[in-house]
């Protein structure tokens, strides 16, 4: 299984300030939509269907750092991955690089909880999700520590990266 899935996007106009950077906000928009690929490409999870069957999932809390601009025509690599997850939630780290993964753009921790789509109230996971979510962990990814911490391994990371 693929537990660290990456996809290409370019920064496109619309999303961009009049500097051409890429809208604070439409990180968020960037991240979310390459994690929903992600796992609809990587795990065949469809979203719409299994809200369909009563899973459905929510934004309890984002932690995102800017580190270095995107910018307008840009193509930028998204990874994301599991890096932790309880009784009702998931803990995903979402990456953004440039195309060629030496630059380190921005980092987002978002933790989605379970809730029950169709009475819209919190709910534990049940096996199938569980047993998803021991496949995909990614282990060693100490959130404890803080982001800024974590920013400091990835960029030790790539400055030793061939």
């Amino acid at each position: 299984m693929v537990t660290k899935p990456r996809t290409f996007y370019t920064i496109r106009f619309n999303d961009c300030d009049p500097l051409a950077h890429l809208n604070n906000s439409r990180y968020l928009d960037y991240f979310l939509n390459a994690r929903e690929d992600h796992i609809r490409e990587n795990y065949g999870i469809d979203l719409k269907e299994w809200a369909l069957r009563g899973f459905g999932f929510v934004v309890s809390r984002h932690e995102i750092q800017y580190i270095r601009a995107a910018t307008y025509n840009e193509v930028v690599c998204i990874e994301s991955a599991l890096i932790g997850y309880g009784d009702n939630y998931l803990e995903v780290e979402m990456l953004m690089y440039d195309k060629d993964r030496q630059v380190l753009k921005a980092i987002l921790w978002s933790r989605f909880t379970h809730i029950n789509s169709r009475t819209g109230k919190k709910e534990n996971h049940n096996e199938e999700i569980l047993e998803f979510a021991r496949q995909a962990l990614v282990p060693g990814i100490d959130t404890s520590k803080g982001m800024n911490a974590r920013i400091a391994d990835l960029l030790a990371l790539l400055t030793i990266a061939p």
